[in-house]
């Protein structure tokens, strides 16, 4: 499929392709040791290519995970489990991510977030006839979207029982 990418043998080589991977997108620490290790057999060198972009302020995961879970709540409108989940796969520290999403949830507010997905939804499910009730599985399809958007159950609940005033089948999702 792809080549393997051309190994880099000075530490401004791999300084440069870092600042430049950067400058199309910000990256976690663990990224981007992955993204150098794949182009040095050098372990060291690509400690000491880490160790200057934190020195320069280029590297912080906490301002990284703030960063990313400001943008996932209020652009695409994802729930905290999700955003905690995606920044544990980018290798962001528990500590960082707790802290990211409480600064988020101080600004946000998740039934308000849950409740316009819901509206959304609903407009496209019940077309021009809003008097139309859906059905079960329209239902349990909505309730699944919110579950995988990152919400938490009781929310989601609570705001499709307060919009749509119909009792809720108590189900479990992974």
């Amino acid at each position: 499929m792809f080549s393997r990418p051309r190994q880099l043998e000075t530490e401004a080589e791999m300084y440069d392709v870092a600042v430049r991977a950067l400058m199309r997108r910000a990256h976690s620490i663990h990224e981007m040791k992955q993204k150098l290790e794949r182009r040095s057999d050098n372990k060291l060198l690509v400690q000491v290519v880490m160790a200057r972009l934190k020195e320069n302020g280029l590297m912080d995961d906490a301002r990284y995970a703030k960063q990313f879970a400001r943008q996932r709540t209020e652009s695409r409108k994802q729930g905290k489990y999700r955003v905690a989940r995606d920044l544990r796969a980018r290798g962001i520290p528990d500590r960082h991510i707790s802290s990211a999403l409480e600064e988020v949830a101080q600004t946000s507010d998740e039934a308000a977030m849950v409740r316009q997905r819901i509206e959304r939804k609903l407009r496209s499910y019940r077309g021009p006839d809003t008097g139309k009730k859906i059905d079960e599985k329209k239902m349990a399809s909505l309730y699944g979207s919110l579950l995988r958007a990152g919400f938490s159950a009781d929310v989601v609940r609570r705001e499709l029982k307060a919009l749509t005033r119909e009792e809720l089948p108590e189900v479990e999702m992974e």
